[in-house]
């Protein structure tokens, strides 16, 4: 999204700041993936298949299908990123933005992988069920 600025006011400047800092924590969620890669893939997999939002033949290729989705968001650039959640952008308020990449990669794209049997639950419920896992490995 672009930055709207307003010359020579102290509105300006306010929103410019705040602007700033959202796209920092944004960046610094994505890069904290890295650390986590392989702690956060086990836990959104097992999560999903254990609260049966997802029905798999193979747990092992699930995860790895996770792993490698995180691990395209970490080399991502923001344009491809925006347009990979852009259908969930208003799924909750304020989302994270590792929650929705992988919400939207598990709705989207797992659903026509060979080792998915079936995707069930709400897309808000599959978010937050991945949103507490990212939340408990990435801060």
């Amino acid at each position: 999204m672009a930055k709207v600025f307003r010359p020579s006011t102290r509105e300006a400047s306010i929103l410019s700041k705040i602007e700033s800092s959202k796209e920092h924590a944004r960046r610094q969620a994505i890069n904290s993936v890295r650390d986590h890669i392989d702690t956060l893939s086990n836990a959104v997999t097992s999560k999903l298949i254990e609260n049966k939002f997802v029905e798999t033949t193979n747990k092992n290729g699930f995860e790895e299908q996770i792993h490698k989705s995180l691990d395209k968001l970490v080399y991502a650039d923001d344009f491809d990123i925006d347009y990979q959640i852009s259908p969930y952008r208003n799924l909750v308020p304020n989302p994270h933005v590792v929650s929705l990449y992988l919400t939207s990669f598990v709705i989207e794209t797992m659903i026509n992988h060979k080792d998915v049997v079936d995707i069930y639950g709400a897309d808000d419920e599959i978010y937050h069920c991945i949103h507490r896992q990212v939340q408990k490995h990435l801060t």
